[in-house]
């Protein structure tokens, strides 16, 4: 994607719960799963054993996105199919933890170390893009840009309503769990990279963060690429859910890129309108960040649309950003799909059957 003569590649990162397709609760089979598997697939497992992580390669096009999201599910899936269990998108694991779920590696042993009232309820699943730009200097203004859009990217993707095998009564419980970790905040209006460096410095000497890694800002310079990493959205429920993050995640980074002055937002005001996002995703009122005023989530991702639109146009990504847009208000967000399941669903271990056809995008039973 190029704009204003700037390329903007992109890639996903998803994390998936692994389920026992008896009872639903997590089958800890990440370690035994990543070993079936070839060398170099993309696949690694994360903080907990009933977790796994896919990676795309860096992507040009939408259409490639949408290609590597559904290859790489496909592969896990029937992986996890071979090991007796069933892959699932969901932010949380839906009916709840067993045993001890905590992946064996020094850096998850130091994390439960660090922070043991945090560990228990670790195993969340999001969905990370990342937008590839020239400097570090460039990323750090640009995460000041992206601050008023949080809520909107969080409001569509939302998808983790199911804890303990019953309704939350959040969109994403995931976000709550999530946001209780120090350095989960929204990133700072820095000046350029040095500036976020020294924030990132300051956040390991406190001890908020083990590494920089591990510090968990909603967006944030990637300690390993040379993207912006957008990191506020659940693991969307369907592939084309996460084509659409990406498109509206990579047009916000180039509209942030390509403007001096973004718009800005108080900081109370953007939590406010992440907690409305996380507690309501779409059905619902939010939290209008430059007026402070109740609004509708769908007008306020609608001003997102019409705020990167000249982006969206440039890269030829509009017309697809309006079809997944109509798709998502038709059929609902994740997590109102995974209501109307759980609703019909007779036992975890149906529900769980059901969630795993919907991340493969095929009919439930």
């Amino acid at each position: 994607m190029a704009v204003d003569g700037m390329t903007y590649t992109v890639g996903v990162e998803e994390e998936f719960v692994l389920l026992d397709p008896v009872d639903g609760s997590v089958a800890l089979r990440a370690p035994e799963l990543l070993e079936s598997l070839a060398p170099g697939t993309d696949v690694t497992g994360e903080l907990m054993r009933f977790q796994i992580e896919t990676a795309t390669g860096v992507c040009r096009g939408l259409d490639e996105v949408r290609s590597e999201l559904t290859r790489l599910r496909q592969m896990v899936a029937t992986a996890a199919e071979a090991d007796g269990c069933l892959m699932v998108a969901a932010g949380i694991p839906p009916a709840g933890l067993r045993g001890d779920t905590l992946t064996p590696e020094p850096r998850y042993r130091r994390m439960a170390q660090a922070f043991p009232d945090l560990i228990g309820e670790a195993g969340t699943c999001a969905c990370h893009v990342h937008v590839g730009l020239p400097s570090r200097d460039l990323g750090a203004r640009v995460l000041a840009g992206l601050r008023p859009w949080l809520a909107p990217l969080l409001a569509l993707s939302v998808n983790s309503p199911v804890e303990n095998a019953a309704d939350s009564g959040w969109a994403s419980r995931r976000f709550p769990i999530w946001n209780r970790w120090p350095t989960a905040k929204p990133p700072e209006e820095w000046s350029g990279a040095a500036a976020y460096d020294r924030s990132i410095r300051e956040a390991l000497r406190r001890g908020a963060a083990l590494d920089a890694a591990g510090v968990y800002f909603y967006a944030r310079l990637s300690p390993r690429h040379p993207t912006v990493e957008v990191r506020i959205a659940d693991v969307c429920l369907a592939v084309d859910d996460a084509v659409l993050l990406a498109a509206l995640v990579r047009g916000l980074v180039a509209t942030c890129a390509a403007t001096t002055r973004p718009p800005r937002a108080r900081g109370a005001r953007i939590d406010a309108a992440l907690a409305a996002a996380a507690r309501r995703g779409l059905d619902g009122p939010g939290v209008d960040v430059f007026t402070g005023r109740e609004a509708d989530q769908r007008e306020l991702l609608g001003e997102l649309v019409e705020f990167i639109r000249p982006a969206l146009t440039a890269a030829g990504d509009a017309e697809d950003v309006d079809r997944g847009l109509d798709s998502l208000f038709e059929h609902g967000t994740g997590a109102a799909r995974q209501r109307r399941l759980l609703a019909e669903a007779a036992s975890p271990g149906e529900f769980a059957a059901d969630l795993a056809h919907a991340t493969m995008n095929v009919p439930a039973r």
